[in-house]
């Protein structure tokens, strides 16, 4: 239906606006499925562990990592990565789809200026036809606003909304595992730092050692064998050295990449005993893992999403109920379009309603149902994978520890038994072999235990990170500065 006219009703515009105003208030009804948490899948407890105790979720990463040039590479890394960026992009891109979606619930009024000219044929009954010139101008506002009667609109809305605050988590997940790599990438570099210095340690014994058998090659009271065997004794701690700063040279350039520039690190006399007390380790784990870790909330959201989704596809099968409104001014001349102007307006209220679509709503319907159901099973699965990450770290952890006391008991039986077979062979008692084997078991001991050492820590970062801690007092995110890299990232 149509109503048109060439002058101003008042009394028929002040009919619209209360009628508009009756059909925006009905428009309230939604169809979208009540949302309810799925059950996690997974033991109410991690193994091993009793319930309650401070959490480490809740520590902000300045906080947890407390070694001074540690916290100076994350925060590189915060303001450098592009990983960072380009997930503070996507955070940008979903935000402005959620409000396209939004601005459709609101009327659109758009301004147009038309101009015609041209020329008819004007035919009286009986007469010859007249060629007649035809010219008009007019300024003209029109309008258009779907009522959102059954809350598709709106559904599509808050699937676009929860769509984008999915988005924010995955980038808040982003930067989780950025600190852990980082952190990781920075335990590896003292790693190689200890154990390079342990060998060049070894090298420089060991060359005491060859200067020594050679000695007694020369005067006559050593064997060729005992001398040949002390360099391949000494050509093995320096290969270990050269493959351990080939592996560190290797681990600076991934850091780089991680903090997105070249990576200056200060020389630390720093050992892993003591590194472990730059971390905050308090006993117990949160109750509230699902309310912190960024993949399980972003999975979460997504499921949220998806119940819209469904409401925008249920709504779909209702009439859809649009009022569309002109008005403006018009004349023949530029001239006298706003001198003596003839007013203009149109009010066109239209129902569309689906009869035959051949199944289309019906399988949108579909698509949205299959969806949600892949979102519950993302969402579980995104509970089973932190579970498993949670009780890996601290399975590891408590591994290590055991591991980590049994070498240091090996490590004491084999630094005894070098000491004596060095004091046999220099008595005569035993051939250099025995030394060598005792030097060599005792080095690569002394190398295992630094790994170790370092392996603990890192399983204690690995906990850090499955427990989606690092943002205990984030400050507000800026997408825009991040996303263009003008500002740290929190």
């Amino acid at each position: 239906m149509t109503i048109c006219g060439t002058t101003a009703r008042t009394k028929t515009r002040s009919r619209i606006v209360p009628i508009a105003l009756i059909l925006f208030t009905l428009g309230g009804c939604s169809f979208a499925p009540k949302h309810v948490r799925p059950a996690a899948p997974v033991p109410p407890r991690f193994p091993g562990t009793n319930p309650g105790g401070a959490t480490i979720a809740a520590i902000g990463w300045q906080a947890f990592f407390r070694d001074p040039e540690l916290q100076r590479l994350i925060a590189l890394a915060l303001a450098n990565n592009r990983d960072i960026r380009v997930a503070a992009a996507r955070v940008l891109e979903a935000r402005g789809a959620w409000r396209i979606q939004g601005a459709a619930l609101y009327p659109q009024i758009d301004g147009a200026v038309a101009a015609t000219r041209g020329r008819t044929l004007y035919n009286l009954p009986g007469s010859v036809a007249t060629p007649v010139d035809v010219r008009s101008i007019g300024v003209q506002a029109n309008a258009a606003w779907e009522i959102d009667f059954w809350g598709r609109l709106r559904n599509l809305r808050d699937a676009a909304r929860w769509q984008y605050l999915a988005t924010e988590e995955a980038r808040r997940g982003v930067v989780t595992q950025l600190i852990a790599q980082v952190a990781n990438g920075y335990l590896l570099e003292r790693e190689y730092q200890e154990r390079a210095d342990l060998a060049r340690r070894t090298i420089s014994t060991r060359e005491e050692s060859l200067r020594i058998v050679r000695r007694r090659y020369e005067v006559g009271s050593g064997s060729k064998l005992d001398m040949t065997q002390a360099q391949a004794l000494l050509g093995q701690a320096r290969a270990a050295l050269q493959a351990l700063e080939q592996d560190q040279e290797v681990n600076r350039n991934a850091l780089a990449l991680l903090v997105g520039q070249p990576v200056t690190l200060t020389a630390s006399d720093r050992r892993f005993a003591q590194i472990t007390t730059y971390l905050q380790l308090p006993p117990g784990l949160p109750s509230d893992l699902l309310t912190n870790r960024p993949d399980i909330v972003a999975a979460e959201r997504q499921l949220l999403a998806a119940n819209a989704n469904i409401g925008a596809a249920r709504a779909a099968f209702f009439p859809n109920i649009t009022l569309t409104a002109g008005g403006g001014i018009a004349s023949t001349s530029l001239g006298d379009l706003f001198s003596s102007p003839t007013g203009v307006w149109s009010f066109a209220p239209s129902l569309t309603l689906p009869i035959f679509n051949a199944g289309r709503l019906r399988a949108n319907l579909d698509v949205a149902e299959a969806r949600k159901i892949l979102a519950v099973a993302e969402y579980e699965r995104a509970i089973q994978i932190a579970f498993r990450d949670v009780a890996d770290a601290l399975a590891r952890r408590r591994q290590l520890s055991l591991q980590i006391e049994t070498t240091r008991g090996v490590l004491d039986a084999l630094t005894e038994r070098a000491r004596l077979a060095t004091l046999r062979f220099d008595n005569g008692r035993s051939a250099y072999l025995e030394v060598l084997d005792a030097q060599r078991d005792l080095f690569d001991t002394q190398q295992l235990l630094v790994q170790l050492r370092r392996a603990e820590v890192a399983s204690g970062v690995a906990l850090y990170a499955a427990l989606g801690g690092g943002f205990a007092a984030q400050p507000v995110f800026d997408s825009d500065a991040v996303a263009t890299g003008r500002t740290p990232a929190p």
